[in-house]
């Protein structure tokens, strides 16, 4: 019977690939991730006219205060305030998304048609 250890196997513990990506990446996979959603919850507010709570759900976070305060360490103000510094989105949507979205699908009668043999 062979016998494989987790070595050969390739597990690593967690803490292991915490400092591994830390010393690669120079932050740990929480920051990371954290950033990254801060980052898309930033573009979503510039975007789009959805409320706060809705975008901080949407990033993946659960806490709108914490949210907050995460937002307001990172850009210096916050969501509401860093909202305000751009021209709302309603400015700039000359195309509704729901007509963007149904003309990006692809239609029923095009070129994957069957023929009627």
């Amino acid at each position: 019977m062979c016998r494989l250890s987790p070595l050969r196997l390739g597990y690593r513990q967690p803490i292991s690939v915490s400092r591994e990506f830390n010393r690669t990446f120079g932050e740990t996979p929480h920051r990371y991730l954290l950033t990254r959603r801060l980052e898309r919850a930033a573009a979503l507010l510039r975007g789009t006219d959805r409320k706060v709570a809705d975008i901080c759900v949407g990033v993946g976070l659960d806490s709108v205060g914490s949210f907050t305060t995460s937002f307001a360490r990172y850009f210096g103000c916050t969501p509401t305030v860093y909202r305000a510094k751009f021209p709302p989105a309603a400015d700039r949507a000359r195309i509704p998304a729901c007509v963007v979205q149904a003309w990006g699908r692809p239609q029923r009668n095009s070129i994957f048609r069957e023929e009627n043999a």
